[in-house]
C-alpha cells in the first residue's frame, strides 16, 4: 500500500512536471519595466495569421435597404489559433486606406472672391477605389503584434470595400468602429462575405481594444469612444481633428486648414469617397449635395446644428475610454486647440489622461516608451503606474522628440494670464507692455490679400498691418496655455477678415530656421461675428466693434534678445478668402488688448523686460 502511494506522487510529480513545462513552452507576453517586450514567438511575420472579414453595423447609410457592412482585416500571431492564446486588440480605422481622389483643377473652392460673395461651383472628382483584401493596411502591426497584440484595420463607411456612406464626421462614422469593436467583444456579427450568412467570430480576442491614427485615423478613436462602448479601454489620438467646424472655420471666418487653401468638408468628402462605384449617386445626392450643401455655409462662417453635430466636445458625455493625446504645437493644418479641448473634457471628466505636445507640424506620436506604457496597462491589465506619470509632456524647443520633458499638467500650472495693452506707432512697431498708457488713439490698415503674413512680419514699415513689440527679453520667457485678443475696430466695409499673429522678431530668415523662431501663435475671426459665432450681421462703416476670441494654444519659450510682436491685418493669404484690396480696418487702441499665458505672471514678465 505504501509503495502504491509512493508510486502515485511520482506520477503526480511527473504528470505536474510536463505540464510546467508544457506551459513554459506556450508563447506569452513578456513585460519589463512596465512594458510589452517584443516575443520571438510572435516576430515571425511568416506566422502571423491574417484574414478579413465584414461586420455588420447598426445604420444603413447607402440606402440599399440593408444594414451596412464594414470591411475589417486582422493580422494575429499563429499561437491565438494553435495555442488557444487571446490577446487584446490595437485597432486603426480610416477612410484613406482604399485610395483617395487627386489634387485636380477646381476640386477645391475658388477663394479670390469678395466676403459674401456666391462662389462658383467647383469640380466633383471619383476616387479610383483600391479596395485590397485581406490586406487592407500594413500599419500597426510591426510595432504591436510582436509584443503581444492583435491588429485590426477597417475601412470607414463609404470607403474600400466597406460598406455605406461617408459622412465626414457624421453620426454613422462612430457607430461603425463601434460595431467592430462591439463584434471583438461578442455582441455584434462578422461575416465572411459582404453580403453572405457565414458568420465569423473574435475567439482570440480578450475584448479589451485600444485605438490610434493619425489625423483622420485619429479622430476615429475619439469618435468610437464618444459611443461609450465597453472594451474601448485606450484611445491615443495623434493630431485629431475633433471639430470640422474648428477644422474649416475660425470665430465665424471661412478658414482654410493650412496646405490646402479653399477645402472644406464637402472637398473632403469627395476625396475620401472611394466605396462601392453603384451606391455613390445616392450617396452623393444624399450627403454631399443635400446635407453638406445645407449646412456647411460658406457664405458667412456661422456655426450651427449641423456643424455641432461634427464636434466631438459635444458628444463626450458617455466616453469611458483612458485618453493619451498627441499633438504639434505648430500644426497649422489641424490646429492645436482640437486635442487641447478633448483633452480639457477628459480631465473634467475624471477620466485617465496625459497629453504629449511637440513643437513641429502636423502628425506625430508620443514616443513608442509612454504608447507602449499606455496599452501595456489598460489593454493587459499590468500595473505599471502610468497613470501616476506626470500628464503633460512637451518636447522643448531644440530637443529630440523622443525626450519631452515633463510637467505637472498643460498649461503650466505656474503660468497666469497677463494683460498687455498696445501703443501707437504699428505702421512700423508701436509698444506692447503690461502698463496702459491712456489715449493712444486710433491706427488704421489696408488690406492686400497678395502680401504673405511672414513678408508682413518682416517689414520695417507698411500700410498693410499692425505690428505692436514689447522691449528686447533679457531672459528667456515662458508661454504656456491659450492667448486672448480683444481688439476693438471699425471696418470701410460692411465684411472683413480679421487676422492675428504673435510672432518673435527678429525674424529668421536663415534657411533651416524653425517655425518656433518666427511664429509664436495666431488666430482669425469674423468681425461680423463680434456678439456669437452662431449670427453674423454687416458691420456698418465706421462703427467701431469689440471682437475677442482666442489664438492658437501653445507652449513655447521665447529666447532673451527676442522680442514679441503682436500683429493685426486683415486677409491672411495662407487661410482665408482673398478680397480685392482696399478694405480698411481701424483699430482703437486704447481699447485693444492681448493676454498672455505667462509662466511666473507679470513677475516674470517684468524681469525679463526689465
Amino acid at each position: 500500500m505504501t509503495q502504491q502511494i509512493k508510486w502515485s506522487a511520482y506520477s503526480l510529480l511527473f504528470l505536474l512536471s510536463i505540464s510546467i513545462v508544457s506551459a513554459q513552452e506556450k508563447a506569452v507576453p513578456v513585460f519589463e519595466n512596465g512594458e510589452a517586450q517584443i516575443v520571438e514567438a510572435f516576430n515571425d511575420a511568416e506566422d502571423w495569421i491574417r484574414h478579413d472579414l465584414w461586420v455588420e453595423t447598426t445604420f444603413d447609410t447607402d440606402g440599399d435597404g440593408n444594414l451596412d457592412r464594414m470591411h475589417v482585416a486582422v493580422t494575429r500571431p499563429k499561437q491565438t489559433d494553435t495555442e488557444g492564446l487571446k490577446l487584446p486588440v490595437v485597432y486603426e480605422s480610416s477612410p484613406y486606406f482604399a485610395g483617395v481622389a487627386g489634387d485636380a483643377e477646381g476640386l477645391f473652392w475658388d477663394v479670390n472672391h469678395e466676403l459674401g460673395e456666391v462662389e462658383k461651383p467647383r469640380t466633383h472628382v471619383e476616387v479610383i477605389r483600391r479596395g485590397e483584401r485581406p490586406i487592407i493596411s500594413n500599419s500597426q502591426i510591426s510595432t504591436w503584434v510582436p509584443r503581444g497584440y492583435i491588429v485590426v484595420h477597417s475601412s470607414s463607411p463609404g470607403t474600400g470595400l466597406s460598406q455605406g456612406a461617408p459622412t465626414v464626421g457624421g453620426e454613422n462614422e462612430s457607430l461603425a468602429p463601434k460595431a467592430v469593436i462591439d463584434w471583438l467583444n461578442g455582441r455584434a456579427k462578422g461575416f465572411t462575405t459582404p453580403d453572405g450568412d457565414k458568420t465569423v467570430n473574435a475567439f482570440w480576442s480578450t475584448g479589451k481594444v485600444g485605438m490610434t491614427g493619425t489625423s483622420y485615423n485619429g479622430t476615429i478613436p475619439l469618435a468610437a469612444a464618444t459611443t461609450g462602448v465597453e472594451g474601448l479601454e485606450a484611445i491615443i489620438p495623434i493630431a485629431p481633428n475633433t471639430s470640422y467646424y474648428h477644422y474649416y472655420r475660425s470665430n465665424g471666418l471661412v478658414r482654410s486648414p493650412g496646405g490646402y487653401l479653399g477645402e472644406d468638408i464637402d472637398v473632403l468628402y469627395d476625396f475620401i469617397h472611394s466605396g462601392d462605384e453603384a451606391k455613390r449617386p445616392f450617396n452623393n445626392k444624399t450627403v454631399r449635395d443635400t446635407e453638406m450643401k445645407n449646412g456647411m455655409d460658406r457664405l458667412t462662417g456661422d456655426y450651427n446644428d449641423f456643424w455641432a453635430g461634427r464636434d466631438y466636445l459635444n458628444q463626450m458625455e458617455p466616453m469611458k475610454a483612458a485618453l493619451l493625446m498627441s499633438h504639434g504645437f505648430n500644426d497649422w493644418n489641424v490646429m492645436p486647440e482640437h486635442s487641447y479641448r478633448i483633452y480639457e473634457a477628459a480631465k473634467e471628466k475624471g477620466l485617465p489622461v496625459q497629453i504629449y505636445y511637440h513643437q513641429f507640424g502636423h502628425g506625430g506620436p508620443p514616443p513608442m516608451s509612454m504608447m507602449n506604457r499606455w496599452f501595456t496597462h489598460y489593454l493587459h491589465g499590468v500595473d505599471n503606474g502610468v497613470e501616476n506619470d506626470a500628464k503633460a509632456w512637451i518636447v522643448r524647443e531644440n530637443d529630440d522628440r523622443q525626450k519631452p520633458t515633463a510637467y505637472a499638467d498643460y498649461p503650466n500650472p505656474k503660468a497666469q494670464n497677463v494683460t498687455l495693452n498696445i501703443g501707437k506707432g504699428g505702421k512700423s512697431a508701436g509698444s506692447l507692455k503690461a502698463i496702459k498708457t491712456k489715449k493712444q488713439g486710433k491706427e488704421t490698415l489696408v488690406d492686400d490679400a497678395r502680401i504673405a503674413g511672414k513678408d508682413l512680419a518682416q517689414a520695417a514699415n507698411s500700410n498693410n498691418r499692425l505690428l505692436y513689440t514689447s522691449p528686447i527679453l533679457t531672459e528667456d520667457l515662458h508661454i504656456s496655455g491659450t492667448p486672448k485678443v480683444s481688439i476693438t475696430l471699425a471696418s470701410s466695409k460692411p465684411a472683413a477678415n480679421l487676422s492675428v499673429w504673435l510672432v518673435s522678431l527678429p525674424w529668421n530668415t536663415e534657411k533651416g530656421a524653425k517655425i518656433t523662431d518666427n511664429i509664436i501663435t495666431r488666430g482669425w475671426a469674423d468681425p461680423q461675428n463680434h456678439k456669437s459665432i452662431r449670427e453674423s450681421a454687416p458691420l456698418k462703416p465706421g462703427e467701431f466693434y469689440t471682437v475677442n476670441f482666442n489664438l492658437q494654444p501653445d507652449d513655447q519659450i521665447i529666447p532673451k534678445g527676442q522680442q514679441i510682436g503682436l500683429m493685426i491685418f486683415s486677409s491672411d493669404s495662407e487661410f482665408t478668402i482673398l478680397p480685392k484690396p482696399g478694405t480698411e480696418l481701424t483699430i482703437d487702441l486704447d481699447k485693444t488688448i492681448i493676454q498672455l499665458p505667462i509662466v511666473g505672471g507679470e513677475k516674470a514678465l517684468i524681469k525679463a523686460t526689465n
